[in-house]
């Protein structure tokens, strides 16, 4: 008998599985709970997989193939160019005029010198602010976002082709800065990026223009950019050209935000990085 009973005992076999998307069959719980799960995870997979390949078009860097500018402790500033030769007259009165105030101590001279505006020259060009671009990129892991300044002013001067007269100064209200997200605006003037309240204002001033420069470049441009009260020197291929009444600078260049004290790491999962590209179209005529 138990070898009888042992020949009718049932086998165990398994089900063949559903082919995918379609209705679960009735089976036990567990069977369909297992199923259930099966699927979310395969789902969740899939998922997974598409926000990491929407991750990797989104993040390229703009700054990869673009030029860096050669960062350095700011350099002396030129003289201003020697004014136009006064008349006599003028000269002789000048030199008899009697002195009325004391003369400023060294120290503050050197104070005035620093902080002051330098006066156009005779026969300085003025930038033309609808003929001008200062525009700028910067990315995070994610993306990009693209921004411009939209008030600035300045001069240029060089007397022919002269190069060692070239003269420049720009300066930027840096509140007039404008992004393609309104919320990013507010943000760019707090203390984590410009600073806006405290350092109101950008500058750049020419020290040296030279003939030649990287990637067939017409010349390359060296001045002291100050910004958020920290001011250095950068160095970086322009086209230039020369006029007889005017000035056209064009360039493309990157900079690490960090060498002026911008420092904000923004969120952990998506952190900003530290080169930003600049992009400058620059026209200054009588």
């Amino acid at each position: 008998m138990a070898s009888e009973r042992g020949m009718m005992a049932p086998a165990f076999t398994s089900k063949p599985r559903p082919p995918w998307g379609a209705p679960l069959s009735r089976g036990t719980p567990r069977e369909g709970a297992l199923m259930i799960i099966s699927r979310k995870l395969a789902v969740a997979s899939v998922l997974a997989v598409s926000a990491l390949s929407f991750a990797s078009v989104g993040c390229e860097d703009p700054a990869q193939n673009v030029a860096s500018a050669a960062v350095d402790s700011a350099k002396p500033v030129p003289p201003p160019p020697p004014a136009k030769t006064q008349s006599a007259a003028a000269t002789n009165a000048n030199s008899a005029a009697p002195a009325t105030t004391s003369a400023p101590t060294a120290t503050a001279t050197a104070t005035a010198a620093a902080d002051a505006k330098p006066a156009k020259p005779d026969g300085g060009l003025d930038v033309v602010l609808a003929d001008s671009k200062v525009e700028f990129t910067g990315s995070k892991v994610t993306g990009k976002h693209d921004g411009k300044f939209e008030k600035f002013s300045g001069w240029a001067y060089i007397d022919g082709d002269k190069l060692d007269t070239a003269r420049m100064y720009v300066e930027i209200e840096v509140g007039s800065l404008k992004s393609d997200s309104e919320k990013l605006d507010g943000h760019l003037k707090t203390d984590d990026f410009f600073s806006v309240e405290k350092f109101p204002t950008a500058t750049f001033q020419l020290t040296e223009l030279k003939k030649g420069g990287a990637d067939g470049a017409s010349h390359t441009i060296t001045g002291n950019l100050k910004m958020r009260g920290v001011e250095k020197s950068v160095s970086f291929p322009a086209k230039v050209t020369l006029g007889k009444d005017d000035v056209k600078a064009t360039a493309e260049f990157k900079i690490n935000r960090k060498d002026w004290g911008i420092t904000y790491e923004g969120k952990k999962d998506d952190l900003i990085r530290d080169e930003v590209v600049i992009r400058l179209d620059i026209h200054a005529k009588k």
